[in-house]
């Protein structure tokens, strides 16, 4: 589980200043911008007020892991105490794919479910390309909440490590409908996080034989720790990036590669990050903007400079998570 959020500490007027100023600036750049000359960049801070746990921070998935309750051999548990996110390595699953499913398995039976709704980031992304701004959303995440935007088109969005809600094969590359993936994981894999309350849950995990090729590789179609990522990335990172006006970096540390090149490509554009601190190497160049805070915070910001709250708010109705209508609703007090 997560840890219970900080308390934030009150910002000077100093700071309070500054952002505001950085803030206009910023949305004067999205004013001027050509139409589909935006290039985002997204990562596990944009879904913080969907309630998905965060893996990489202190007191998310891969800090709080415990090997000793996944089931593995010896030599396994010990690389992934080493190394948490061997976890969902190649060299792993190729031989033993019960430690991922295992993980994942409350992910990948609820990822259909409504349990996490979009947050307003994932929104303000949505009228960026409703209003013909947005040429790609590189996402490093793998919920697919970006998709759950009805304004969003899929084809802006470039899951970089894959999806929970996309099953392949990993080893013939056949893929499975979802509902039929979450039948077998429920019927085939222990609840690790067991309360009492699965009764479905078996007590002994079982691998899922793919029906094309028989091997036991069926998985959502996330990029494993070892393995390549999409040709897609690398070509709309050569494509896309050094075209655009504005690079938007948002929820991520920029410390996984190769997604962390996206703001590196986009050589002459103004590089914007929004983040709740200082990430990779921005703020190298003049014309960087850091707007540090919550992305929602700062999206909800963003749209009262555009002119967009009133959309914003009528799709808090539809399918925002909580948290996020719940920033929406203090911004307009």
């Amino acid at each position: 589980m997560s840890p219970p959020p900080r308390a934030r500490a009150c910002p000077s007027p100093s700071h309070v200043a500054a952002l505001s100023s950085s803030l206009d600036r910023v949305a004067l750049l999205l004013r001027k911008a050509r139409p589909r000359s935006v290039v985002v960049l997204t990562g596990a801070g944009v879904s913080v007020s969907s309630g998905i746990p965060d893996f990489r921070s202190p007191g998310g998935m891969y800090d709080t892991l415990k090997p000793e309750l996944l089931t593995a051999s010896e030599t396994q548990r010990r690389m992934m105490k080493r190394d948490p996110t061997a976890v969902v390595s190649k060299e792993i699953f190729q031989v033993n794919p019960l430690p991922y499913l295992e993980l994942r398995r409350p992910f990948i039976l609820n990822i259909n479910k409504g349990k996490w709704l979009p947050t307003l980031t994932h929104h303000f992304l949505g009228l960026l390309d409703e209003h013909q701004l947005l040429t790609r959303c590189f996402t490093q995440n793998i919920d697919g909440l970006d998709y759950g935007v009805s304004n969003l088109s899929a084809e802006r969005i470039l899951p970089v490590h894959g999806s929970l809600g996309e099953i392949k094969c990993e080893s013939c590359g056949a893929a499975y409908p979802l509902e039929q993936f979450q039948d077998e994981v429920r019927k085939n894999v222990r609840n690790i996080y067991d309360d009492g309350t699965d009764d479905e849950a078996p007590s002994i995990s079982r691998g899922i034989a793919c029906l094309n090729c028989g091997k036991d590789q069926v998985k959502p179609s996330t990029v494993l720790y070892g393995s390549a990522l999409p040709s897609a990335f690398f070509e709309h990172l050569h494509t896309d990036c050094p075209a655009c006006d504005v690079c938007l970096v948002l929820g991520t540390s920029l410390t996984v590669g190769p997604a962390n090149s996206v703001p590196e490509f986009c050589e002459s554009s103004t590089r914007v990050l929004v983040n709740m601190e200082v990430a990779g190497s921005f703020g190298s160049r003049a014309t960087d903007e850091l707007l540090l805070g919550a992305s929602d915070d700062i999206c909800v910001e963003l749209a009262k400079r555009l002119g967009w709250l009133d959309k914003l708010l009528l799709r808090s109705s539809l399918h925002m998570a909580k948290k996020s209508r719940d920033v929406l609703r203090e911004s307009v007090k």
